[in-house]
């Protein structure tokens, strides 16, 4: 392996955001480690023969010993990160009075804890670098609140805020730390989300200003963007990816009367 290479940790990555954003990364010129629950060989298998170093691992992020495992893998194999993106998440959709302790503590462990845990054992990798970027994946539900999630709503208001403490701590010894909030993107967690009966395209389509879903692309391209060197002084910042869902405070009717009549 080229070792001058920089490399990336993407949690998540074997489907939805989480693979779009590997194959971005590493179409940019990272060597990515990718991290999932779910197995990775295909994606590795498509992105070796395209010519990029890549490697995986199985495991649950909000398992501290699979976790300390990675970042033993990534220090020996590959020198260390110089990115990690922590992009895996789960949702629950249920009304807060019907919430169980133990869904609540599940949410909270994959969608905190794990990136905790991670930005931890790999952070110590960039700080004994002095460079590195680290990307929180939150969510306008980070930013905001939406009714019948509310471990997931406070799951990502607890990572931004991890993002922001993080960057005040580490950002004077040169590894940089911002989250992306996506709005809602169509991936394999919506399918299922919509499954439940809970929302339709429609109703996302009318609440967004720019009139769709995000597409994983967008967010990637985001992710990128934080990853590389052209966001050198960029640090603490919670980037919304959602065609301005955070910034509309009008209501359906007017979001209407501002669109291209083709929308």
């Amino acid at each position: 392996m080229n070792t001058q290479m920089r490399t990336a940790v993407i949690t998540g990555a074997a489907q939805g955001l989480g693979r779009v954003t590997a194959e971005t990364l590493a179409e940019a010129g990272f060597a990515v480690m990718l991290l999932d629950l779910q197995p990775l060989d295909a994606i590795v298998t498509e992105l070796r023969a395209k010519g990029h170093t890549a490697h995986g691992l199985s495991g649950d992020i909000a398992d501290e010993a699979f976790v300390q495992q990675a970042a033993a893998e990534v220090a020996l194999t590959m020198g260390g990160a110089e990115v990690l993106v922590n992009n895996a998440g789960i949702s629950q959709i249920i009304p807060a009075e019907q919430l169980t302790a133990a869904q609540w503590r599940r949410v909270m462990d994959v969608n905190l804890l794990g990136p905790f845990l991670l930005c931890r054992e790999f952070g110590r990798q960039m700080l004994a670098k002095g460079r590195g970027s680290i990307i929180n994946v939150a969510s306008v539900a980070g930013l905001g609140a939406v009714a019948h999630r509310s471990a997931y709503n406070a799951s990502k208001h607890g990572l931004i805020g991890l993002t922001r403490t993080l960057a005040a701590e580490w950002g004077g010894r040169g590894v940089r730390v911002n989250a992306v909030c996506p709005g809602w993107i169509k991936t394999e967690m919506d399918v299922a989300d919509q499954g439940s009966g809970n929302y339709s395209d429609a109703d996302i389509i009318d609440r967004v200003p720019m009139a769709r879903f995000a597409y994983p692309g967008d967010v990637a391209a985001a992710i990128n963007f934080l990853a590389s060197e052209h966001s050198a002084f960029i640090n603490g910042v919670s980037l919304p990816v959602d065609g301005g869902w955070s910034s509309d405070l009008g209501w359906e009717s007017l979001r209407r009367r501002t669109r291209h009549p083709g929308s």
